[in-house]
């Protein structure tokens, strides 16, 4: 039998805010608020979704919208990331980066510095009370203006070392170029924050190369599109640019009519360093571990690599140190130890 992946330590980098929260949770609020939710966030969930076209990531995005709207008080940001934290534990999810956009939440909580100080006091309550890590990366969103991204970069600089760990950009990657957010992403580099943008999901390599060359990425969120060219893959493994693979969301947004199609395979042997994740579970209908039963059972990951893949999320990650140290000493544990024998 093969080893136990809920027991496997890694790392979760690619996870939004809003889109971990439980589908329950979505429900109750909605009910004990009296907001109506559509057929698609309630009975026919999770929804089907195809956004490789205008109207299909219309749809994603208005979905998305109401999900928020449950979110109304700060009682409620301190469940969700309670639950979350508990969901990544069960997961075997030591280190959690989870990505917010204060904008999506500024008016309801008194400003952009409430809502992401809220955030962060939430997340710091959530990693003590599952019992592990939990940082946040603030994103900024492609379909706005590259100076709110400005805004927010600075406003991420000023909370370095106080839970903020990286700087993204996440929405449609068809509705803004990469340059456009160059300072933003300079002055989140320059107070020592991450770069973590989407690129590669629904446009090519040239998607992904742009977040490499214009906002100097440490990580590019999903980028699997970069399996498109083996030139950019060979940039990527030199330069150990992670990217956050999320296999669901990819099948779920129709970027890969199936599971098996995600480049997932081809990319880890190319040497591109690699972070499975759930990106929108509440959306997807499924979290980080079945990322990697489909790492096993779907792209044919032997426990070894399995194993690699966690070590590249922790590599790949923000964590400090110590818990670095710590998380690779478990992961050779688990591959020391015997497979579970056969209950049969």
């Amino acid at each position: 039998m093969p080893r136990p992946l809920d027991t496997l330590p890694k790392a979760h980098l690619h996870l939004h805010f809003t889109g971990s929260m439980r589908h329950e949770t979505l429900i109750e609020l909605a009910r004990e608020q009296g907001l109506h939710l559509p057929d698609a966030l309630e009975d026919d969930w999770p929804p089907r979704l195809r956004a490789t076209d205008e109207r299909g990531w219309f749809r994603f995005q208005r979905l998305y919208d109401i999900a928020r709207s449950v979110l109304s008080r700060p009682e409620h940001v301190y469940r969700l990331l309670r639950e979350t934290a508990e969901d990544e534990a069960a997961a075997g999810s030591r280190w959690l980066e989870i990505q917010v956009d204060p904008s999506g939440y500024a008016q309801r909580f008194g400003g952009l510095t409430s809502t992401l100080e809220l955030v962060l006091d939430a997340a710091a309550g959530a990693a003590g009370h599952a019992g592990i890590g939990v940082a946040v990366i603030v994103a900024a969103n492609r379909t706005r203006h590259p100076l709110d991204a400005n805004t927010l970069a600075r406003l991420a600089a000023q909370y370095v070392d106080r839970g903020v760990v990286g700087f993204g950009l996440s929405n449609d990657e068809r509705r803004g170029e990469a340059r456009d957010f160059e300072r933003a992403f300079r002055i989140a580099k320059r107070a020592g924050l991450l770069s973590v943008p989407h690129g590669g999901e629904l446009l090519g390599p040239r998607s992904v190369a742009q977040c490499v060359d214009d906002l100097r990425a440490d990580r590019v969120g999903h980028g699997v599109r970069a399996a498109e060219d083996e030139r950019l893959m060979e940039r990527l493994a030199d330069r150990q640019v992670c990217c956050e693979v999320c296999p669901t969301s990819n099948v779920g947004l129709g970027v890969a009519e199936r599971a098996a199609e995600v480049p997932v395979r081809r990319l880890f042997d190319a040497g591109v360093p690699l972070a499975l994740g759930a990106d929108d579970p509440l959306l997807f209908g499924a979290r980080l571990l079945p990322q990697y039963e489909l790492a096993r059972d779907v792209y044919g990951f032997r426990d070894a690599e399995i194993a690699e893949l966690a070590r590249q999320s922790v590599r790949s990650s923000a964590a400090p140190d110590s818990l670095r140290k710590e998380l690779m000493k478990g992961i050779d544990d688990w591959l020391a130890a015997p497979p579970e024998p056969s209950a049969e």
